[in-house]
């Protein structure tokens, strides 16, 4: 499957406008588009390996920082993680942080050294 919009409504960005998440496996990302089209946060991973994934970078414009964002693109990449069975890489410094504060063993048990 090239392309997969498995959205997810996370929450509401500003009143009526879900927030989703969107997995691009062609590109290799996650997003979540703000304010219409005009914006996105955006998740970037590559395959390091046949089963391996590293979730490289995060990235929340900063008018929408603070907001819960990342925590669902996050989220969402791990949950693809444990759906897909590969072991995960983190370049991500943020993701990083997300595991350390949800550290679930379905997350734990993925992770590369």
């Amino acid at each position: 499957m090239a392309h997969s919009t498995a959205a997810v409504p996370v929450g509401a960005l500003e009143q009526g406008c879900p927030i989703r998440v969107e997995h691009d496996r062609r590109r290799r990302q996650f997003t979540v588009r703000l304010n219409g089209c005009h914006d996105r946060a955006v998740l970037l991973y590559e395959y390091v390996g046949k089963r391996i994934v590293d979730l490289q970078h995060t990235e929340v414009p900063d008018a929408y920082r603070g907001r819960g964002i990342a925590k669902h693109l996050a989220k969402a990449a791990l949950d693809f993680v444990v759906e897909e069975d590969l072991k995960a890489h983190l370049t991500c410094w943020y993701i990083q942080k997300y595991i350390k504060e949800n550290p679930l063993p379905q997350y734990l048990e993925r992770l590369q050294p």
